[in-house]
């Protein structure tokens, strides 16, 4: 072979080498493009998997967001209709599916329609300050007094922070006014009138627990314009005016209509017992009527009535100097030195039970009648109450009636004890008061309001001077009854028109006996009274 020939084989075989070369970097060049193209196309699926991902959760979220807060809006709609409004809520629910109800009617259970609760409407009126008030004196006392203070309250154009109850008396009732009636009612039940608030606003409650307070007791049976003129002008000064010794302050008669007619509206309609004393009355009434119909006496034969009274007819002598001694002990109660006899003559006693038995029989009261007896401990116990018991053998109090484990909470809570015999008095066929004391007076008139439902009203001045007659032989039982009878023929609780006394406050028929202001009867069944 020759050198020439070995030459091209030498570029032959050299150019197959560096083809060779070429080849191999390219098929590297090539796997290196194919890998960082398949590298890329991976990352861009990853990243655009990452995306889809994030854009999924976002959506997640979104919806989830918007479902919490349509069940946030829907729940929190109900809860407002139902709670503040408490009267179209019901509607709304009313047509929702019952969880209980099966169309196999096993587990159906229908539940009753709740009575809708229709508020009257906020007075808006330009608030002239606050007024506090503490009430003085036992359950009715005060209660007649807070109907004066709303009315008032209303005439004025101010706010009534809700009443202090008389904690300091003889009964000495830590009850609060919440304990004995239903405050959210008595709020709302006159939001139409005037505003009420259970405190001061804050700034001026701070002022009040510094001291800064103006205090004073209102003029007893004063007029409205009294309020108008003397009270307003205080208030406007002092922006909060505190009036104690609040009973008997506002007149019972010639006061403006609108006046006459709230005070029955407060004492008819916004004072109502709290749901305990009222189902416990119920109760109580229940068990009575189990056995037909039923008196309900107010025998005020009590040690602070017969105290306070100075009356001691049929008491021993360990007695009469017990009452004297309990009477001295209380500065409040002014008269020390009384008269027994001559008080009891003139009418200003409360009858004994023995008197109590002799005129009920008289009556012709069925001996076999239901008396509840609504009062407290009768003074000289069984012995004051045999002759009693004798001639009326079916008499029932409210510890007779409920077991000790009802009455517990209302022990030493003389108010709410007296709330009971109160709701039970409004209930009975007759109402029998021995005494006309505020009890007496009131339960009287929501008698009246209540159809003039019968009340015998006692002319015990009458009755001592029968009483004494007949037990000393000078009148025979048939002419004892008689004149009993004849002397109440019209003194049953009928229609009549309140006493008006000029100049006489005190002596004239109380406004909550008789508020003829607030009672429709026929014009035929009234007769004047007026002196």
């Amino acid at each position: 072979m020759g050198l020439n020939a070995l030459g091209e084989m030498c570029r032959i075989e050299r150019s197959e080498e560096k083809c060779t070369e070429f080849g191999e970097k390219r098929m590297r060049y090539r796997d290196k493009e194919i890998l960082m193209g398949l590298k890329a196309f991976g990352e861009s699926k990853v990243e655009k998997l990452k995306n889809t991902m994030a854009a999924s959760s976002r959506s997640r979220m979104k919806l989830w967001m918007i479902r919490a807060t349509t069940s946030i809006l829907l729940w929190t709609c109900i809860v407002q209709l139902t709670v503040l409004g408490d009267m179209w809520g019901p509607r709304v629910l009313k047509g929702w599916p019952s969880c209980f109800e099966s169309k196999s009617g096993v587990m159906e259970i229908k539940f009753s329609p709740t009575p809708l609760k229709v508020l009257p409407p906020k007075r808006v009126y330009r608030n002239n300050g606050y007024l506090m008030i503490s009430c003085n004196g036992g359950l009715n006392q005060m209660r007649a007094a807070i109907c004066d203070m709303v009315s008032i309250a209303r005439y004025l154009n101010v706010t009534l922070i809700v009443p202090e109850l008389d904690k300091t008396s003889f009964w000495a009732d830590p009850s609060e006014f919440q304990d004995i009636f239903d405050v959210d009612h008595f709020i709302t039940s006159l939001r139409d009138e005037v505003r009420i608030l259970k405190e001061l606003p804050p700034r001026l409650k701070k002022k009040v627990e510094l001291g800064k307070l103006y205090s004073m007791p209102p003029v007893s049976w004063s007029d409205i314009s009294y309020y108008k003129n003397q009270i307003l002008p205080l208030i406007q000064k002092y922006k909060v005016v505190h009036l104690n010794r609040t009973d008997a302050r506002l007149a019972n008669n010639d006061q403006p209509l609108e006046i006459q007619k709230l005070r029955c509206r407060v004492n008819f309609s916004a004072l109502r017992f709290t749901p305990q004393i009222e189902e416990l009355g119920r109760r109580v009434i229940k068990l009575l009527r189990k056995n037909g119909p039923f008196l309900v006496l107010h025998l005020r034969y009590e040690m602070d009535m017969l105290a306070f009274s100075g009356c001691t007819q049929g008491c021993n002598a360990e007695e009469v100097e017990e009452l004297t001694r309990m009477r001295y002990a209380y500065p409040w109660w002014k008269e020390k030195i009384i008269n027994s006899e001559l008080k009891r003559k003139d009418g200003l006693c409360p009858l004994t039970p023995e008197e109590t038995g002799l005129t009920l029989s008289a009556l012709d009261i069925d001996p076999d009648i239901q008396i509840y007896i609504a009062a407290g401990e009768i003074y000289g116990g069984d012995r004051r109450m045999a002759s009693l018991a004798k001639a009326f053998p079916k008499l029932v109090r409210k510890e007779t009636l409920l077991g000790p484990s009802d009455l517990r909470f209302f022990q030493n809570h003389s108010s709410q004890m007296a709330a009971l015999d109160y709701l039970v008095s409004l209930e009975s066929d007759i109402f029998v008061p021995t005494y006309d004391g505020n009890m007496a007076k009131v339960v009287e008139g929501h008698r009246r309001y209540l159809g003039f439902k019968k009340t015998i009203l006692l002319n015990r001045s009458l009755l001592v001077d029968l009483i004494d007659q007949y037990n000393s032989g000078l009148l025979s039982w048939d002419e004892f009854s008689s004149a009993v009878k004849e002397a109440h023929a019209d003194r049953m609780g009928s229609p009549s028109k309140r006493l008006v006394i000029p100049d006489r406050p005190k002596e004239e028929d109380y406004f909550y006996a008789n508020p003829e202001d607030c009672l429709q009867p026929s014009d035929e069944l009234l007769s004047s009274t007026r002196v």
